[in-house]
């Protein structure tokens, strides 16, 4: 009786195990996951501004203070680089992979000099690029990335009104391209 017990005790916990895999993995198999709606945008390798509020491809925070844009991207035939400076009060960035994986994350005050400079490549790219880094990535913040394709996501806070076109005009002049070594 006592094996039957811990049966059927097993065959529960496997059961609740079973439907949260298929519940966590939907998104996945629906097409609606963040990364096919970002490359949706039609246009990889530059920051898009999402709207705040209303319908968009992607769930966003709704927070009237915070300005946000997109870029999908792949490395796989050369490193990217994210890059935006501005006078704004905040900012964050978060790097993620095709699955959705966070990969990397920061802010201003994480960053050099109060400035969004990141390199995003692969495990491969990387090691040729430390082995001789260039002049323009000596402040950069390289950071490592096992797929070839993913997008970012950059915040920036505004305060007030007055503040609104010092925020949107950071966004528009973020950059989410191909590295390429001036040398």
């Amino acid at each position: 009786m006592r094996s039957f017990f811990y049966a059927i005790v097993i065959g529960l916990v496997g059961a609740a195990l079973l439907h949260i895999v298929i519940i966590l993995s939907l998104p996945s198999f629906t097409g609606r996951d963040a990364y096919t709606r970002v490359q949706a945008f039609d246009e990889p390798n530059r920051f898009f501004p999402l709207a705040n509020g209303g319908q968009t491809l992607l769930p966003i925070n709704d927070d009237p203070a915070m300005l946000t844009a997109v870029c999908a991207f792949s490395v796989e035939n050369g490193p990217v680089r994210l890059f935006a400076e501005g006078d704004v009060p905040f900012w964050s960035l978060a790097v993620y992979d095709s699955a959705s994986n966070e990969v990397f994350s920061m802010n201003d005050r994480t960053s050099v000099g109060g400035a969004l400079d990141t390199l995003v490549a692969t495990p491969v790219q990387l090691i040729a690029i430390r082995k001789a880094v260039p002049q323009e990535l000596e402040q950069s913040i390289l950071v490592e990335m096992r797929g070839e394709e993913g997008y970012a996501v950059l915040r920036t806070f505004v305060p007030s009104r007055s503040r609104q076109e010092e925020a949107a005009a950071f966004l528009a002049g973020a950059s989410c391209e191909p590295f390429t070594a001036d040398r």
